[in-house]
Formats: structure tokens, C-alpha cells, sequence
């Protein structure tokens, strides 16, 4: 049986892509789904459960074998903080329906200031969450990285409800060199600068790895990488690995980068050729 690992960037619609992951007239769902099997949903964050003719139109475009990692809302989790959020996030995954068997981890993405003393909103929500839809958190306070008694008291709470804990690897985006690239600062703005800890709490844990402009830099931080997600693979774990770049336009080009290194490790199905690139070689 072949290993299996999601491999996705945060988005498929970026006409920065056009002529490289992309046709110039090209950028679909379909075309991005020729390469990569997941990709982030961040436009639920933002802008809350995605409209029914949305979700069947991606329900025709995406392959079954792809997996959607869609974004709980900013409206639940910042605006109210999963304070009786219980009929919204039914309504929401419910908005999903025709995408239930493609759904990798849906993100519950919290505040930075949310905290060890909300954790019980946190528990109320996992407890009622449908076990037939994967479910990854995303925490950002402080204190929960500091291996004391929040950060245990989270993966516990994590663990006993086989919900994977998101690590968001920000390492390369924070080292030298310190250049005053604009997509650079913006990024570092937006990202916050925690810790890096690795650990697996369910069976589909879930890699944000945001880059940087030097390549030699990333291929130094996702080394490591490479021994957890091919440990995780043989545990029979499915690992979803998510490519960001500052300004994300040499996103693709870093994913690929990064996977292939795993395929010197692994006999992972080999990456699709970039449709934009498969175009340039017709001509």
C-alpha cells in the first residue's frame, strides 16, 4: 500500500501562479488538484459557511482523493470565542455536506489571547463535534507553549478527544536574513512568533510550514521534518503537510521542493507536473 501524506499550499486561486503552477489563463480547482491533494480554507475564516452552489461546484471539481482543510469561522472562534457557537457550527459543517467524505481537518484556529481559562469552551465544543469529521486546533497564546500546565492540560484535552494539535512552523520566517522584503515584514506582522512543538495528539497531524525568500533557509528547517513525517507515515498516520511562502507566490515551487525531498524517503505517488509548466514544454 502506498504511503499516503496531503500534501496543499494555503489557496488554489492566486494569479501569481499563472505561468508557473498555472496556464496564463488558467487557476482553478481542477488544475490545482492535478498537483497537490489539500489545501488550506481560509476564505471560512474570513467570510464565514461558503454559499450551497459554491460547495457543489467544488464537490464536482475536486477528485476523491483530495481532502479540504477548511477554517472554522473568525465570527466563532475570535468574535465570540466558542461561547454558544453550538447552532453556528452545526450550521457550518452542515454547509459542508457535500464535501463530508473530502474533509481533511477542519482548523479551529484560536485568538492569541485565548487561554488555559477558556479551555473548558474549548472541551464543550470537541465533545459534541461530529466523529465522522477530522478536527485540527490551532492555539496561539503563550502559554501554551511553555511545557507547563496549560500546554499539558491542552493535549490531554486534545488527545482524549483524537483531535489533532496544529503545529505551525514559523522558524524560517523569523531567522536571518532580516531583510526588508514588504511580503516579509507583512508576514511576520500577521504570524505569530511562538515555539515550535512537535508532537502528534490523533491520526492526521497537520504541518503549516511558512517559508522563506532563501531556499537554502528552508531546506534547514524542513530537514527535521523529514524523520517525523516518515515516522508518522510508518506509525500508519496520515500527515497533512501545508506549504506557505512570505507573499506565497513561490509557495508551489517550495511544496515541491519539500516533497521531493520526502520521496528520497519514502514511496510517496509521485507529484503531478505543474499544468503551467506542462503548457510551456507543448510550446
Amino acid at each position: 500500500m502506498t504511503p499516503r501524506l496531503h500534501l496543499g499550499l494555503a489557496m488554489w486561486a492566486n494569479p501569481e501562479w499563472r505561468g508557473s503552477l498555472y496556464p496564463p489563463h488558467g487557476g482553478g480547482l481542477e488544475e490545482y488538484a492535478q498537483v497537490f491533494s489539500t489545501v488550506e480554507g481560509n476564505t471560512t475564516f474570513y467570510s464565514g459557511p461558503p454559499k450551497a452552489d459554491t460547495v457543489a461546484a467544488w464537490s464536482r471539481q475536486a477528485p476523491r482523493h483530495f481532502r479540504f482543510c477548511f477554517k472554522l469561522p473568525a465570527a466563532l472562534t475570535h468574535e465570540n470565542r466558542l461561547a454558544g457557537v453550538e447552532s453556528a457550527v452545526d450550521a457550518f459543517l452542515a454547509s459542508l455536506a457535500p464535501l463530508h467524505d473530502r474533509l481533511g481537518p477542519v482548523m479551529v484556529q484560536l485568538p492569541r489571547d485565548f487561554g488555559y481559562s477558556e479551555l473548558p469552551r474549548l472541551d464543550a465544543l470537541l465533545s459534541r463535534w461530529p466523529p465522522d469529521i477530522p478536527c485540527a486546533v490551532e492555539v496561539r497564546h503563550s502559554e501554551f507553549f511553555h511545557k507547563g500546565m496549560a500546554e499539558i492540560a491542552l493535549n490531554r484535552l486534545l488527545i482524549s478527544h483524537r483531535v489533532d494539535r496544529v503545529m505551525l512552523d514559523v522558524r524560517p520566517l523569523f531567522s536571518p536574513p532580516h531583510d526588508e522584503h514588504p511580503g516579509l515584514l507583512k508576514a511576520r506582522e500577521e504570524k505569530p512568533r511562538r515555539p515550535l512543538h512537535v508532537l502528534s495528539t490523533a491520526d492526521r497531524p497537520l504541518v503549516r510550514f511558512i517559508g522563506h525568500y532563501d531556499e537554502g533557509l528552508n531546506d534547514r528547517c524542513f530537514r527535521p521534518w523529514i524523520d517525523r513525517l516518515v515516522l508518522w507515515i510508518k506509525q500508519g498516520k496520515t500527515p497533512f503537510l501545508l506549504v506557505h511562502t512570505p507573499d506565497n507566490r513561490a509557495a508551489p515551487a517550495l511544496a515541491r521542493r519539500c516533497y521531493r525531498r520526502l520521496c528520497d524517503h519514502l514511496p510517496l505517488e509521485a507529484l503531478g507536473p505543474f499544468p503551467g509548466e506542462r503548457q510551456n514544454r507543448l510550446w
